[in-house]
């Protein structure tokens, strides 16, 4: 099962479906084929809502943001 962490200290955000994954990896720009590490904001966030992201995936992002109006992830 796919993990999310913050880049800037490493923390585990939590444990991601391949399914959630494959909606990330298909709804967000990547820089190249090997790029694992996304930048969220808010904007972001209501556009994945649009898009249909599971709202478990949205919480544990938004979990991940805290107070902070955005947060670099990667996953392994």
């Amino acid at each position: 099962m796919p993990r999310l962490y913050r880049i800037d200290n490493g923390e585990t955000v939590g444990q991601i479906t391949d399914a959630q994954l494959k909606f990330l990896v298909d709804q967000l720009e990547e820089e190249d084929g090997d790029d694992k590490e996304y930048f969220f904001d808010r904007d972001t966030l209501e556009l994945l809502s649009d898009n249909g992201a599971d709202p478990d995936l949205l919480a544990l992002i938004e979990s991940a943001m805290g107070d902070e109006d955005e947060v670099d992830l990667a996953w392994e």
